[in-house]
């Protein structure tokens, strides 16, 4: 079956903005309006809670993620459109539009965290309908979400330092079933606000294991790491990009291992190669054989580093490991950006980490 796309509250805002815009020179409500996305698309959908006043107009569009699952499908976002003498056009947040509180992120400090793309499409709306009545004056653009400010405590924005709301978002105006793209670029725009927030060191985990081992065992500010996800070649690379000295990995076996094999995208639907990783390795320092087959018959990883530890040769296959790793990254990234990793398992706790850790955690106090 094929999947459903949806829209983004970007497109959302720009419909609701052209709306209002319509209804005020129409003089009365209407009850669907459509737009062309960045990507092309016409995007139509019915408005909500239309209200008229002089010289303003209010109303809503429910925002709809389609097969995605977004923690924002269903919300209405409201914009209210009031015409002004001045010669402008002002877009901003109203109540439950997040404001930016650090930077690095493309708004500056206590604006509206209104992305520059749907903001663009807003005002071009608003003009299209302007110049269709040949009216020549500005207008006050207000984003509002009534139940913003909950739902933003289900997402990434109090960590990239956006209070009080969601954000109003979109590249290509449309959301795509699970799309990677959306959570790289909340990837990229968190360490986006590490690099202008916290320094030249930044601490990367996949994701609530690696943070939760860093929280039990080292005395660090949690504030400089940034949860990755499957992402891990998408986060080293942007680093570097941001121009971050150095970088400190920390994550799970089961994500990990896999970097010593060269493989930055450690999704499972991706690549796998853990037992093989693992096999290869232990073969190098192990000389019996049937060590190495255990391995291969394993599920878990922790499984395998129960049959290694048996044998004696944890450490030596667990250096050897990180220093493939190491290899890989360092080959990625093709720079002297400093880089640093700690390998853990919940049941046996730190497998391996590089020499430079200790100098790397003074970083992150």
């Amino acid at each position: 079956m094929e999947s459903k796309y949806g829209f983004t509250t970007g497109t959302c805002a720009a419909i609701a903005a052209k709306a209002a815009s319509r209804m005020i020179f129409e003089g009365k409500t209407i009850e669907r309006e459509w737009v062309v996305t960045p990507k092309g698309f016409i995007v139509e959908t019915e408005i909500f809670e239309p209200k008229l006043g002089k010289g303003m107009a209010s109303c809503a569009v429910k925002k709809y993620s389609g097969d995605d699952p977004d923690v924002t499908n269903g919300l209405l976002i409201f914009v209210c459109v009031k015409l002004s003498e001045k010669n402008a056009i002002i877009v901003d947040g109203g109540k439950g539009v997040g404001r930016v509180t650090k930077r690095g992120l493309s708004q500056n400090i206590g604006d509206a965290a209104i992305n520059e793309v749907p903001k663009k499409m807003i005002v071009e709306n608003v003009l299209s309908v302007f110049e269709a009545y040949s009216y020549k004056g500005g207008a006050e653009i207000i984003i509002s979400v009534p139940d913003g400010e909950k739902t933003a405590e289900k997402t990434f924005n109090s960590r990239l330092g956006i209070v009080g709301g969601i954000s109003i978002l979109g590249t290509s105006g449309i959301v795509e079933p699970m799309s990677q793209q959306a959570l790289i670029d909340t990837i990229k725009a968190e360490i986006s606000v590490k690099k202008e927030n916290d320094g030249n060191y930044i601490m990367i985990a996949p994701g609530n294991y690696g943070i939760d081992f860093i929280k039990k065992s080292f005395d660090v500010d949690l504030n400089k790491a940034v949860k990755c996800g499957n992402f891990i070649g998408e986060a080293l690379l942007f680093s570097k990009d941001k121009g971050f000295k150095g970088i400190l990995l920390i994550g799970h076996i089961g994500k990990f291992i896999k970097l010593a094999g060269g493989i930055m995208n450690t999704h499972s639907l991706n690549a796998d190669g853990r037992m093989e990783i693992l096999a290869a390795n232990t073969a190098l320092v192990c000389d019996d054989l049937n060590v190495v087959r255990k391995i291969m018959g394993c599920v878990t990883t922790d499984d395998a580093i129960k049959i290694i530890d048996a044998s004696g040769v944890r450490d030596d296959v667990m250096d050897k490991i990180i220093k493939k790793a190491l290899f890989y990254i360092n080959n990625k990234l093709r720079s002297d950006i400093e880089v640093g990793i700690i390998m853990f398992s919940n049941v046996y706790g730190i497998l391996g980490k590089s020499d430079n850790v200790r100098d790397m955690l003074k970083y992150f106090v």
